[in-house]
């Protein structure tokens, strides 16, 4: 019999966690608000979004300005996300994707069911028009980290599961590249099975562990600092 990892991996969440993923009911927007009890953190379970950029910041900041791309003056951050979030919400709009707002990160959180095939780590081609939409916004809005994310159910063996999720993440930061996004921007990472937002012991459940996520986090005058610039 398999041990469903949820229970232990929730509880380590409500112990780092102080938001929880809520929906605004006049806008229908997710944000994951600080005021919300621990007690329904789900939609922001796991560090990976609290905290750093998954792919760290110093060698990547040095290749972004490398490439000729700025920070974003402290001030103007708000802003800058702001008009971002509005666009990438525009352009993924009854497509099954969520835009999640975390203080002045974006996370975009896609189904697999709607990205790729089962097993399959090709985008369907189907879901390459929403790709093609939200790397115009990214490359339109340059000075930002991007960390593509892939996740997986409890299904199968963990080996094949972070191996699977590694795939998808890198197919879609590949995808997002051929389309104009500056690969100095882009880090990836396969969780696996280690980070589920819903319980593995019901289909519906693993189907909403089984998700890419794509985290943008603004380059700031601080980031530009810390690497020398």
């Amino acid at each position: 019999m398999r041990i469903s990892k949820f229970p232990v991996i929730l509880a380590a969440g409500a112990m780092v966690a102080t938001g929880a993923c809520t929906t605004d009911a006049m806008t229908g927007q997710k944000r994951i608000s600080t005021e919300a009890g621990v007690g329904t953190v789900l939609g922001a379970l796991g560090g990976y979004l609290l905290g750093d950029v998954i792919g760290g910041k110093n060698d990547r900041t040095e290749r972004i300005i490398g490439a000729g791309i700025g920070a974003v003056a402290g001030g103007a951050i708000g802003a800058y996300m702001d008009k971002q979030e509005q666009e990438l919400r525009r352009e993924t709009e009854g497509t099954g994707v969520d835009v999640i707002r975390q203080g002045d990160d974006l996370l975009l959180r896609m189904p697999a069911g709607i990205t790729f095939g089962f097993d399959s780590s090709e985008v369907q081609p189907e879901f390459r028009s929403t790709l093609n939409e939200v790397a115009q916004t990214l490359t339109a809005y340059e000075s930002t980290f991007i960390d593509v994310m892939g996740h997986t159910d409890s299904v199968g063996s963990d080996a094949y599961n972070q191996q699977l999720s590694q795939r998808r993440a890198t197919a879609v930061a590949d995808y997002l590249t051929m389309q104009g996004v500056n690969r100095a921007r882009i880090a990836t990472v396969g969780y696996g099975e280690s980070q589920p937002i819903a319980s593995n012991d019901t289909e519906e459940g693993r189907a909403q562990n089984r998700r890419v996520e794509i985290k943008v986090t603004p380059v700031s005058q601080q980031d530009v600092g810390a690497a020398g610039y």
